[in-house]
Parts: structure tokens; sequence; C-alpha cells
């Protein structure tokens, strides 16, 4: 027997093997014989069939069928003494064989790479500095304020615009009046709200009910063309607007009250609201902002140690995705979905899940990062103050759980942050200019 391992990449080998006819003669053989116990010809008793009988029938097709198997069973052999260790399934991609003769064949098979993971500390990476700013917390001191407003009839739109209408809308031809084609549409307007087009506040400034007043709009948008490709279109779009009926809106004043009802007794004046919601907008960054180095960390872990990761692990991982886009979309209603469109748009992400993987496994093995029972204790310690729940029983069910995963990721994560020099940067660096959204 001869064979020879050829690297085809980090995560893929092919072996090469020759056996000579006279060592797997007698496998071929037994092989042969087990398949003509389950051969039934006219005349015979199954499995009593003559050898000579066997050949005149079916030539050499057992003795090839034969080789098949028995260069399966010499591949695992080899593999196990060699500890060569495959992942998947193994692929026969070549096999020659003539009864009599040696065979040769080649086996192409996956395994776990092994990783000399390098570069993954002392690296830079920027990241935002988000930071709040005075105006977000008076813009939710006007949320507060408008969800808790009331209402009083009004006789004209004033220059404020704290106004609410009830309007009905009408779309205008090429000659600028209402398309006999198009129905007209009752909908109410909060002049508030910054989504609203300011053509139409300012057009509505002064006027009272039963006046009209005119607005227009470029609606762009992407369809499909002639050829199947996306294509933009702008159409542009004027209306006509009757106002039917104009609403005051009164806002609240900030008193002990109002704070009392909206936080729920937590804070009681002016100065504690706007504390409390500027720490909430600062624990909802933070949080942004370590998923975001998350993300950073992992993207240049991956970029300085790249490679190609086993095909057999990620097509399991983007069979998942598409099952789950799949359950997804059927309770949206839709049934009808292009499988390889979404297997191709899913394999980019399974691929770096798989590399990210196997790389977090390299840096944890390497830098001995692992949860002892004393990290259990610790965490369990803190659980049991908020939670008044015995640290016993919260330890047996952290070992019982995938708490030791979360923690080992925390912990990695924390190495991870320590060892490499982040640094935070304005976060319009990361801000891509977007399209104003206009709505009526």
């Amino acid at each position: 027997m001869e064979y020879n391992v050829n690297e085809i990449s980090m995560s893929e080998k092919e072996i090469e093997i020759t056996l000579k006819y006279d060592e797997i003669k007698s496998d071929i053989d037994e092989e042969i014989k087990k398949q003509s116990k389950k051969l039934q010809v006219p005349g015979f008793r199954k499995g009593k069939v003559p050898p000579a009988m066997v050949k005149k029938l079916y030539g050499d097709a057992l003795e090839y069928e034969a080789s098949e198997k028995v260069a399966n069973t010499r591949f695992w052999k080899i593999a196990e003494s060699r500890e060569l260790n495959p992942i998947g399934q193994p692929v026969m991609t070549d096999l020659d064989f003539k009864p009599g003769n040696d065979l040769k064949y080649k086996v192409k098979f996956e395994i776990m790479p092994k990783l000399d993971i390098k570069n993954y500390i002392n690296q830079s990476i920027e990241v935002p500095d988000l930071i709040v700013r005075d105006e977000e917390v008076e813009k939710e001191i006007e949320h507060i304020k408008n969800s808790n407003s009331s209402t009083e009839d009004a006789v004209v739109i004033g220059d404020d615009l704290q106004y609410k209408i009830d309007v009905e809308l009408f779309r205008l031809n090429e000659n600028n009046e209402p398309d006999q084609n198009s129905k007209s549409e009752k909908l109410e307007i909060d002049l508030t709200n910054n989504r609203v087009q300011k053509e139409i506040k300012d057009n509505a400034k002064g006027k009272k009910v039963g006046d009209y007043f005119n607005f227009s709009f470029d609606d762009e948008r992407t369809v499909k063309n002639k050829d199947g490709n996306d294509e933009k279109i702008v159409e542009h779009l004027n209306y006509k607007i009757l106002i039917l009926s104009i609403k005051k809106i009164i806002l609240p004043e900030l008193n002990e009250e109002l704070v009392k009802k909206v936080t729920k007794g937590k804070v009681s004046n002016e100065e504690e609201l706007k504390q409390q919601i500027k720490n909430d907008i600062q624990n909802y960054y933070d949080q942004r902002t370590d998923e975001f180095i998350r993300t950073k960390l992992i993207s240049m872990i991956i970029k300085n140690n790249d490679f190609i990761p086993p095909t057999s692990f990620v097509a399991n991982l983007s069979e998942e995705m598409i099952k789950s886009e799949e359950e997804r979309l059927k309770k949206q209603g839709i049934k009808k979905f292009d499988k390889d469109e979404l297997r191709n748009y899913f394999k980019p992400g399974a691929e770096n899940e798989v590399k990210w993987y196997l790389l977090r496994a390299a840096i944890q093995k390497k830098e001995n990062i692992e949860v002892t029972d004393n990290d259990l204790e610790e965490m369990a310690a803190k659980e049991s103050k908020k939670t008044g729940l015995p640290v016993d029983k919260l330890m047996n069910f952290y070992r019982n759980s995938n708490q030791n995963e979360k923690l080992i990721d925390k912990k990695l994560f924390d190495f991870l942050k320590e060892k490499n020099n982040i640094k935070k940067v304005d976060p319009a660096k990361f801000t891509k200019p977007e399209k104003e959204e206009k709505n009526v």
C-alpha cells in the first residue's frame, strides 16, 4: 500500500492511495460474496447462485462495486492510523481500477484547520465616541410633552405650527386640476412632526377651515425595467389640500405631577428627569459602542488571520440561515423565493461566522481563557444579591446552562479590549449621508 497526503488549503486535503491487487483481492472477493448473497436469479435460490453464473450475468460490475467499498474502508483505516481526523463527508474524486490490477484512487476531505493565530493584540481600531447632546435630551422632553398634550378647536393655523389638521388630499393633473383617475384621501397631519414637508408647513400658515393650499414633491423609487434590472425613476407630483378642521396642540407644563407620571414615581422634578433621560440615552450609546467594538475586533482578527474555512461547516450554517429566513418569509405571506439566491446571500456571513468560531477557539486556547468555579461563584454572588436566590442553586443552574459560554465570551472580549488600542473618534466619520425622508 502506498499513499501520499496533499494539502489543498488549511481546511482541505487530498490523499492519493495505491493498493496492490494482491493485498485487496481477498477483500474484494469477500465483498463480491456478500453482494452475491443478495442476488436472486430465476431457477436458483436467493444467495445460491453459482459464481460462474454471477460472472456471466454481471461481468466485472460486482468487482468494480466491491473495489469502491474496499477503497472507502481502507481510506478510513489510513485516516485513523495517521490521525487525519476528517470532518464532514470525504469525497472520492478519482478511482482507477481494472480487475486483476492495482487499485488507485484519490479522496478529498476536510479537517479542522490548525491556526497559527497572530496580530490579534496590540492593534488599533477606531470606534464612534457617542456622547449624549443637550439637544437630544430636549428633544425627548418635547416628545414627553407632545405625548401628554391635549387639543382644542382653532380658527386659524398660527406661525408656531403647534397644530393638527384634518385634511382632504387631491392629486392634481398636468393642468393643475384634480385628477379624475385618482381618489381623494382624508388624513390627519401633525404640523409639529419633523417628517412633514417644509412646503406643507409653510403653505399651511394663516389658513382657515375650508381653505385650500398646494404642495409638490418628487417621488423617487426603484422599479424593474423591461430587461428585469432595477431602475430609479423620479416622478414630480402636485397636490391640493382642503382643510377640514384645525386643532391647537396644548402642551402641558413639565411639573411634578407630569414628571412622576412619566417616570412612574422614580423622579419628581425637571432636572432629575433630564438627568435620567441623559443616563438612559448614554447607556444605550454605551451598548452600541460595545457592539461596534466587538464587530471591529472580529473583523480585524479575521482580516489578519484569513483562511478558507471548512466548506461543510459553512454549508451547514448557510442551510440553517436559509431555513430561518424561509420561515420568516412564510410568516409574512411570501411563499415564492429563490433558494439559490438566498444561499448566495447568506454564504459570506456564514463563512465569517465559521472563521470567527475557529479563530475564537484558537485565541481562547492560546491565552488559556476559561471559566473557573471562582468565576461562577463571583457571578452567582452578584446575582444572588439581586434575586435573593441561593448561591448554590445559581451555581447548579450555570453549570447546566449556556452561562459558561456567555462568561467565556465576555472574558475573551474583555481581554481583547484590554490588549488592543481602541480609539474613540468623531461619530460623523462613521455616518453615511442619508436622504431626508419626506412624508405628508
